[in-house]
């Protein structure tokens, strides 16, 4: 048996052999005879050797998981997914909307400078051929350079867009705040007059989140030129005004002592012009609030405060109209930090948004007539499991779920300077590139899928849209089952059967009542030859926190197979299913 030792020892004479050919020129078959000889030795030496190394080695495990901020979704969990995603799809199209579609990677310099302190959370990745590419962020800035890219600059348009986005964050898994997460987008883009297009989003998001029967909401509102306003007002250098705006925003997470600190002692900010913006963040309220800043005399001396609060006066006016003013809060404290936002700012909040605990912390901006004061402290929260620290410089310390709430779960705003930054950019240096005024609504489909699957799973949702299971009674019948099941299927009427060829009938009601599809359609062979079918409806219910199949003695309806479509599709469980009322 060869070893290590013996085929290193016929390396070294085939070697020689090799080169001694060379020197003496033999002829070239030779030489070549040599060389593969010399080859395969070398070949058999490194799998001796690999096999000799490993041979002690225990092969290691595979770790099956998911990477770090990414989940599966069962089907089940699916079905409760695309139950919210038609209801959102469903309301983008009934206002006028068309959709799009953009690649779920851009080039870099696409995505650089428009994201504030928050670039730091965008995935950088480079194709084979060296180009800098990073995967999307949001769905706002590739709309925007889809815009610009098709010269679209004196469009008006309602374009809507769903599908996955990334940001390096640190996940909380059961809030939906993940690393890879769905957002659902509309925007309008063109030059409409003032504040129609912001209203009609604001509509669309209460109608949506109405609909997708999240709780109470309440959708923030503040407009990023009194924001601007106020900090200038206040002493806020030029070029502090973006960052001061972030620590602004984290006000529905942290107490105002520790939003000045980050302002006074991180970003540089005088004390003074803190303690004034902290006036000014306290209110919050309606339409009334406008009165109390149009009294303000050197808030309506600064432009673009004025405009800003203009702006508002009609908002709210167009508000009423779409009924929707009673959703609404004028929130002085919401800034939003990302850096293209130019006008209106919203988002949406409910009470799962905020961290546990935080009630109290967060009453600074609770009412616009509530004295402010800096030392207001959260109460004592829930005991904290200890956050595990990271064991390596490439891990992240992780994050305790029960203190974080699930923030947002809808915003937008609007940004009139974004596509033409595009179109400037591409035009290169002085020239002039019209721009495209844009204003927008981002909804968070698994924030809002955290929201709605507790209820789901607490009502007994059904997990498949099955509506007819068809059965055979003594002789197998498998070519009139699936002759049947085909012509269900063309009706439109969601069928499945079970693959045996003489499958017992306790098995086939066993399978159906499995995904609780509501009708058992049974054939018999005598039946057959009358033209008729049996139909067994079935129905579950809720009884000491379990869902228990309805027990009935009813053997069923005999009904003629020629008239069975639209018997099915006249039954009012099917006209319930079929109109998107789901049926427990």
């Amino acid at each position: 048996m060869a070893t290590v030792e013996t085929i290193t020892q016929e390396i070294a004479e085939a070697n020689a052999l090799f080169n001694d050919a060379r020197k003496q020129g033999a002829d070239a078959a030779i030489i070549e005879g040599h060389k593969k000889k010399l080859g395969d030795l070398k070949r058999a030496l490194g799998q001796l050797q690999g096999g000799s190394k490993d041979a002690g080695k225990k092969k290691e495990r595979l770790l099956l998981k998911t990477a770090k901020g990414t989940r599966d979704y069962g089907p089940a969990e699916m079905h409760c997914r695309e139950h919210v995603e038609r209801i959102v799809k469903d309301c983008f199209t009934a206002y006028g909307g068309g959709c799009l579609d953009t690649p779920v990677f851009e080039r870099k310099d696409i995505l650089a400078g428009k994201y504030g302190e928050d670039a730091k959370l965008i995935f950088d990745l480079k194709d084979q051929g060296g180009e800098e590419l990073a995967l999307r962020y949001d769905h706002t800035v590739p709309l925007a350079r889809y815009l610009a890219m098709n010269g679209a600059m004196n469009t008006q348009a309602k374009l809507w867009q769903v599908g996955k986005v990334y940001r390096r964050d640190n996940p909380v898994m059961s809030k939906g705040r993940m690393r890879e997460f769905s957002q659902a987008d509309f925007d309008i883009a063109g030059v409409w007059d003032p504040m129609i297009p912001d209203a009609e989003l604001i509509s669309l998001l209460c109608t949506i989140l109405t609909r997708l029967e999240v709780g109470e909401f309440t959708v923030k509102l503040n407009h990023r030129k009194i924001l601007d306003g106020i900090f200038e007002v206040c002493g806020v250098p030029s070029d502090k005004i973006r960052t001061i705006s972030s620590a602004v925003d984290k006000l529905d997470k942290l107490p105002w002592a520790d939003v000045k600190k980050e302002m006074t002692e991180e970003k540089g900010l005088d004390p003074v012009s803190a303690d004034k913006i902290g006036e000014y963040v306290k209110h919050k309220g309606g339409p009334s609030l406008l009165q109390t800043l149009r009294a303000d005399g050197a808030l309506m001396a600064n432009p673009s405060a004025k405009h800003g609060i203009e702006e508002m006066g009609i908002l709210f006016t167009y508000l009423e109209a779409y009924k929707v003013i009673d959703k609404i809060s004028f929130d002085m404290s919401l800034a939003r930090g990302l850096d293209y936002y130019t006008g209106i700012i919203y988002e949406a909040i409910t009470e799962a948004s905020a961290p546990p605990g935080f009630k109290a912390a967060n009453a600074l901006a609770s009412s616009s007539t509530q004295p402010f004061t800096s030392d207001v402290t959260p109460p004592a929260p829930a005991p904290k499991k200890k956050p595990k620290k990271p064991t390596s410089q490439d891990e992240e310390e992780e994050v305790d779920e029960s203190q974080v709430g699930v923030g947002s779960i809808a915003a937008g705003g609007r940004y009139d300077n974004l596509v033409g930054m595009f179109a400037a950019a591409a035009a290169g240096e002085g020239k002039k590139a019209a721009g495209l005024p844009c204003v927008g609504v981002s909804i968070g489909l698994d924030r809002i899928f955290a929201i709605v699957w507790p209820k789901w799973v607490e009502r007994g949702m059904r997990s498949k849209d099955t509506m007819a299971y068809v059965m055979a009674a003594g002789d197998g019948l498998l070519t009139d089952r699936v002759q049947l099941v085909q012509e269900l299927r063309e009706a439109g009427i969601k069928t499945d059967f079970l693959f045996k060829n003489k499958p017992k009938l306790p098995a086939q009601f066993a399978a159906g009542e499995k995904d609780e599809v509501p009708f058992a359609i049974i054939l018999g062979g005598d039946e057959l030859k009358e033209g008729l079918v049996t139909v067994k409806e079935q129905k579950w219910e809720f009884m000491d926190g379990e869902k228990r199949k309805v027990q009935s003695a009813d053997q069923g309806t005999k009904v003629k197979r020629a008239e069975l479509i639209q018997w099915l599709k006249n039954t009012q469980t099917y006209q319930g299913w079929s109109s998107g009322k789901l049926v427990d």
